[in-house]
């Protein structure tokens, strides 16, 4: 069961806010879901020669981008778990960039990233769509600033979303809907 609409502000650190105004309905485990054949399907069109550009020196390549995706998502779920189970301890934050740097994404075929991000999802749809409707609303510590289970689960779309617009823009994926 899930909590209907969109967190409180107070739900999130404010640099969240970017993630979570880019998620539009209330059924959140069904735009979770969706989001996922989107980026399959964008992502799938994307030939591998193509998978390793970079659009400007230092950025990250496709592979890397989706890889980051995957280990992001990870990482708020596991604080989503955490927190709707009621974790009393801060959660650490982590370092996107030193993630990207020692992943080994850019030497993996996108096909496989693909599975990956797509399995990782899936998982994450399983774990959000059995939590008890008060565990959403249940409030942690992750990064120092308080978060809402709720506000997990809208940041992970938010997320995506944001990369997958990065991914059009500025390496030429195709939207994929």
């Amino acid at each position: 069961m899930t909590a209907m609409g969109q967190p409180e502000a107070t739900e999130y650190a404010p640099y969240f806010k970017r993630y979570v105004i880019l998620v539009r309905g209330g059924d959140i485990l069904k735009t979770l879901a969706e989001q996922s054949t989107t980026i399959s399907r964008a992502l799938a069109a994307v030939p591998e020669d193509r998978a390793g550009f970079r659009y400007a020196e230092g950025k990250w390549t496709v592979r890397e981008v989706l890889g980051h995706c995957t280990d992001a998502e990870r990482v708020f779920a596991y604080r989503a778990l955490c927190i709707a189970r009621g974790e009393k301890a801060a959660l650490p934050s982590f370092d996107e960039n030193e993630y990207a740097r020692t992943s080994g994404h850019d030497g993996i075929p996108l096909s496989e990233l693909l599975d990956e991000f797509e399995t990782v999802r899936k998982a994450t749809v399983h774990l959000l769509a059995h939590l008890p409707a008060e565990a959403w609303l249940r409030t942690g510590v992750a990064s120092a600033k308080p978060v809402s289970v709720r506000a997990l689960a809208f940041i992970m779309v938010g997320h995506v979303a944001h990369h997958l617009a990065i991914l059009r823009e500025r390496y030429g994926v195709a939207a994929g809907a």
